[in-house]
């Protein structure tokens, strides 16, 4: 389903209800180990089908493709807080149908947009992006509904968490009596038109990381995200934390302190997420100009606000000493913008992660498609992915945002997945944080196998890999194996050896369970599959032995 043509007729299947359907005739659908037939997984140490073969290990084509999923003031999902649990569950996984259209394989779900929740958190109330009504349960986990419908589609959770916004309105009594900001409003201050916690006080920066911390221990994520709002951007005045600045400054220039209570949080976060769980990755997406090169010889070649100044956020220092996975600047400017051209800030931040172990992503501003004149060519966003691959450091894209990926205006969405996304996609692999580290291979519960006998490398080979003709194209099938979280599928046409390594260009699948069918077999045609497992943190096993069969005629 390469054709644009055929990606807009999948997006407004979505939009009218239709997305299961739309999906299955252009993705690889796949069905649960029970199905697959399976006889107990492959355990660790059991001897491999093909021993002399190695595993594909990292390549160009591995990458993170992923969208953010807004939440505050219903910018992707819920729309309306109106209506009915049922009528959101559907909305949502219209979005993420249409993230496994675009083959991408990770989502970034806004769960804590406001100092409340997308779950029961003991901390803070229900959120009111859900139900209207800050506090008012919405009769469903909405976190664990989210989690189990992205899991099921093998696209990555990443819990998007807002630190230190309170709400974008300023009057402190219109928020839930459960709110901390009503309980403590000497952590709040009204700045701009709303309320911020302020990041000087140890209390608040104690909420932030009991927030994140409990989705953490309790819930199945993939990782915990960070976007750019930490001090809040400049508006009229200077951010009013004198009182904790008199208390907590000890003498330092306040930029440096403000610099360091932010520092404190991301470091203590980064330690307490890798020691609960270390297949859980941190990230943090922020503004895309750290500083520009007239203010500090470091920076990049720009003219533009700069997070380390305006907002406080050394993220340079972040990824120097090592307390992200995962950086996400957020790139929203054309190729040749004067302020900050596009190309020449994908080469600093290249630089700035080269040998560091963090991995480089870059946030693309979909919702810019159409502003402007820069951006009425719908190439522009295919281009920016074509400057990206000069750059081995570059790892994925994730875009902004859901709804405008759905929207394909001018039809960039269906250009990216036509030029860069036509086959599906592995992420990289990450590190671990341990050298004991269990990985924690989801079971497909929701829940996290905290005894998986794999410690932190790939998962073993598969076994038994079969294919035969079905109604529908090819049924692939293989014996799934102990700590496996997914499974890549590749396919090669005509008969080949049954022992051979897999080349990633032939990649058609990467999901959970343990079978998929092939619907773009071609009838009469014989291909061969082959089948590896792979863990949390993306670490490949070798390939079980292939399978060939031949599709069958209509």
């Amino acid at each position: 389903m390469a054709t644009r043509s055929r990606f807009r007729a999948v997006a407004a299947a979505i939009t009218a209800g239709a997305a299961a359907a739309a999906l299955t005739a252009c993705g690889i659908p796949a069905f649960g180990e029970r199905d697959a037939g399976a006889r107990g997984d492959v355990p660790p140490g059991a001897p491999a089908e093909c021993p002399e073969i190695a595993a594909p290990g990292d390549s160009p084509q591995r990458q993170l493709r992923g969208m953010w999923i807004a939440t505050v003031g219903g910018i992707d999902w819920p729309k309306d807080t109106g209506d009915p649990a049922a009528e959101q569950k559907k909305q949502f996984t219209a979005l993420l149908d249409t993230a496994r259209a675009m083959n991408m394989n990770a989502v970034f779900v806004q769960i804590r947009p406001n100092s409340d929740a997308f779950y029961d958190s003991p901390y803070e109330p229900w959120s009111q992006w859900i139900t209207g009504t800050q506090g008012k349960d919405p009769g469903y986990d909405v976190l664990a509904f989210m989690l189990k419908e992205a899991h099921a589609r093998n696209l990555e959770f990443h819990a998007w968490f807002n630190p230190y916004r309170v709400s974008r309105q300023d009057d402190i009594k219109k928020l839930s009596p459960k709110s901390p900001a009503r309980k403590h409003p000497d952590w709040v201050r009204k700045y701009g038109k709303g309320l911020w916690y302020d990041p000087g006080l140890p209390q608040v920066r104690d909420l932030a990381t009991k927030a994140v911390m409990d989705v953490v221990t309790k819930y199945d994520i993939d990782a915990v995200h960070f976007d750019d709002y930490f001090y809040p951007y400049p508006e009229d005045g200077d951010f009013p934390d004198g009182a904790a600045y008199k208390t907590y400054g000890k003498g330092m220039n306040r930029a440096d302190w403000r610099r360091k209570n932010v520092d404190t949080l991301v470091e203590t976060l980064s330690r307490k997420i890798h020691d609960a769980k270390p297949w859980v990755r941190f990230g943090i997406s922020p503004f895309g100009v750290w500083r520009n090169d007239t203010s500090d010889p470091a920076g990049s070649p720009t003219r533009a606000l700069q997070s380390y100044d305006d907002i406080y956020a050394d993220t340079r220092k972040w990824i120097k000493k090592g307390w992200l996975d995962y950086v996400t600047p957020q790139l929203y400017w054309p190729i040749g913008d004067p302020r900050a051209d596009y190309a020449k800030l994908v080469a600093w931040w290249a630089g700035q992660v080269k040998g560091t172990g963090v991995q480089l992503t870059i946030g693309q501003g979909a919702y810019r498609v159409g502003a402007d004149a820069a951006w009425k060519d719908p190439a522009e966003m295919s281009r920016h992915l074509t400057v990206n691959a000069k750059h081995p450091q570059v790892r994925g894209d994730v875009f902004f945002s859901a709804s405008d990926i759905a929207a394909d205006r001018r039809g960039f969405a269906s250009r990216l997945r036509d030029d860069h996304y036509s086959r599906p996609a592995i992420p990289p692999p990450a590190r671990a944080h341990r050298k004991d580290a269990d990985t924690g291979a989801d079971k497909g519960d929701g829940k996290a196998d905290g005894k998986a006998a794999d410690k932190g490398g790939a998962p073993p080979p598969v076994h038994g890999t079969a294919a035969v003709p079905d109604g529908k194209g090819v049924k692939v099938t293989w014996r799934p194996s102990r700590g496996a979280a997914s499974y890549a599928v590749y396919r090669v046409d005509g008969t080949a050896p049954g022992c051979a390594p897999v080349d990633p260009e032939r990649l058609i699948a990467d999901v959970r369970g343990g079978g998929i069918v092939d619907p773009a077999a071609r009838p009469g045609r014989a291909y061969t599959y082959y089948v590896t497992a792979l863990d949390r943190l993306h670490n490949e096993s070798p390939p079980g032995r292939g399978a060939t069969v031949t599709a069958p005629k209509g």
